[in-house]
């Protein structure tokens, strides 16, 4: 009897504190709320919400599902996605799920992990060799954009690339300093390029200081787009091929891609961004306030941005989400080990500050300090894109929960909080 006290006693030790993943594979099905152990009646506030949103022009329209032990709870659209020809918006449209991508391109990453390819403290220059001699910004003129340099305390890795610490800045969205040193080498977001390789302007971005010394902080930058051009090199496929034929065709993930089919354009919703008055206007010319048109999607590319150029309807993406709860599995496939899961969904930044959470290998993870301020559990990890799209997979719940809506920009992005809130408070 003592024998076994010891035993249970050591166990629980051994398992507190720590995130909990799904350990039985689970398939997404269609139920009840009841069957996913939500309250029908009380997620009838969530339908009202997702409309009065729409009516008082907070958002054209929006999709939202929510899956609970493999169960679907919800999933349901509202308002338009065309709101003067009183389009609805379709639950099966494809959306920019920008830097949503981020986390299918560490997944690839990791998967090459798996397969004995990379190592995460591998520097980057042993893929890129540009990158060998990194320097950091030191002094930066803003007036003509001149700047100077000292040498970095060493060079970059594959894990700094995932934490987003190793230096490098976001071009077009980020700093003042980062998007004009990259500008004047031709260094983008990544959206809409129509010339030139990714393998390019990566090898020239090799060539450009680093924002701060490595692993000095957290800064959000175009880390994912140089780990897409490092499976790139790796696998030698395309990013495209890659994803297609490693993850999207495995998981079933049908209609993900980079560059919309001709027979699927129907599918693109349309994008909105504000006015100054607040009023919501259809389409545009200029995504990060650059010359590429919302209908970059269809456009066609072989420039593939790890960091945000997919295209997804919100079920293949819940898909995914499901297979990282899962452990690394879906449907008898599976894309990783479980403990390479579990790396990707813990701290690995340590004490940089985040604020109250930290940040994995592709994912912000909810802190128990930061799970004071939401209704999420620790360990829930998430992330979302520019245009509005946000996911949440909550291990100790077993549950994944997505919203998606197609803005540029909005006044009213406290929306999203209160979506997790009314998905929350729907539990029984």
């Amino acid at each position: 009897m003592l024998k076994r006290i010891f035993i249970v006693c050591l166990l629980f030790n051994l398992t507190a504190g720590y995130p909990v993943l799904a350990q039985e594979s689970k398939v997404i099905s269609t139920g009840s709320p009841e069957d996913a152990g939500f309250s029908s009646a009380r997620l009838l506030k969530l339908d009202g919400a997702m409309k009065e949103w729409a009516d008082k022009g907070w958002m054209n329209g929006a999709v939202a599902l929510i899956i609970r032990d493999g169960k679907i709870a919800y999933y349901n659209a509202a308002g338009y996605d065309d709101i003067e020809a009183k389009k609805k918006m379709p639950k099966d449209g494809i959306f920019r799920i920008a830097s949503q991508t981020k986390a299918i391109t560490s997944v690839a990453i990791m998967m090459l992990f798996d397969d004995g390819k990379l190592l995460l403290n591998d520097r980057v220059s042993k893929y890129i060799p540009s990158f060998n001699k990194p320097v950091v910004l030191d002094k930066f003129n803003a007036k003509d954009t001149t700047y100077t340099t000292v040498p970095a305390a060493r060079e970059i890795t594959i894990k700094d690339l995932l934490t987003h610490t190793s230096g490098l800045g976001y071009a077009q969205i980020g700093s003042q300093e980062a998007k004009a040193v990259y500008a004047k080498s031709n260094i983008t977001a990544g959206l809409g390029v129509k010339e030139g390789t990714l393998l390019e302007a990566m090898t020239r971005l090799g060539t450009l200081p680093l924002m701060h010394q490595p692993g000095q902080r957290f800064t959000y930058g175009l880390n994912t787009d140089l780990l897409g051009c490092v499976v790139e090199i790796v696998s030698g496929m395309s990013l495209n091929e890659f994803f297609k034929t490693r993850i999207f065709q495995p998981l079933g993930m049908k209609d993900t891609y980079f560059s919309v089919p001709k027979n699927k354009e129907d599918r693109l919703v349309n994008m909105y961004t504000e006015d100054p008055q607040g009023k919501l206007i259809k389409g545009g010319n200029k995504i990060f306030n650059t010359p590429t048109a919302s209908n970059y999607p269809l456009l066609g590319s072989t420039y593939y941005s790890g960091g945000g150029g997919l295209n997804a309807p919100i079920m293949d993406y819940a898909i995914f989400l499901q297979m990282l709860l899962n452990g690394g599995e879906y449907n008898g496939v599976r894309l990783l080990g479980r403990n390479t899961v579990r790396m990707m969904t813990m701290n690995q930044v340590g004490d940089l500050n985040l604020g109250d959470d930290k940040f994995g290998l592709g994912f912000g993870i909810i802190t128990e300090k930061g799970s004071a301020n939401t209704p999420a559990q620790a360990g829930t990890f998430s992330w979302g894109g520019a245009f509005a799209t946000s996911y949440w997979v909550d291990p100790k719940e077993k549950m994944v929960l997505l919203f998606y809506r197609q803005l540029q920009s909005s006044s009213h992005g406290d929306v999203v909080e209160k979506f997790r809130a009314l998905t929350y408070q729907a539990l029984n």
